[in-house]
């Protein structure tokens, strides 16, 4: 089965550096992807040359395109609809909360501030995707 691949999108690079130092445990498993901003990672999706992602992982707060703006271009764009995003952010408000789900992402996680909690928290992200998987994946996905 091929690796899951998931495209993280923050314009904190701290957070990104963090997260792939955490997957680095789990690359037998998982090819991961970043972008630092919303326009950079729309740009990413829909360049045909690179890798299309099982999951987007969304900072809310960015600058130039919020990650909203990022869900809904997706959401609206043919080649990206189908295309799980998890929202990721400090924010727990529950309009923040809201306003992803209407905006049809697939999950809302609200960033752990202590480190550790993190990990665990990222950790269990991956085992959830990774046991959610359907085992029926093909090697490679195509456009439709």
């Amino acid at each position: 089965m091929r690796p899951l691949h998931v495209h993280f999108v923050d314009d904190n690079m701290a957070d990104l550096m963090l997260t792939n130092e955490i997957l680095e445990s789990h690359a037998d498993v998982v090819e991961v992807s970043t972008s630092l901003s919303g326009p950079a990672a729309l740009e990413f999706l829909r360049d045909s040359r690179n890798s299309r992602p099982d999951v987007v992982v969304l900072d809310i707060n960015m600058p130039g395109l919020s990650g909203f703006e990022v869900l809904a271009a997706m959401k609206s764009d043919p080649a990206l609809v189908d295309i799980p995003v998890v929202m990721l952010s400090t924010s727990s408000n529950p309009r923040d909360v809201a306003q992803a789900y209407t905006l049809h992402a697939s999950s809302y996680l609200v960033k752990a501030h202590d480190f550790q909690q993190f990990v665990q928290q990222i950790e269990a992200f991956i085992t959830y995707l990774r046991q959610t998987r359907l085992t029926h994946w093909p090697n490679a996905m195509t456009d439709a």
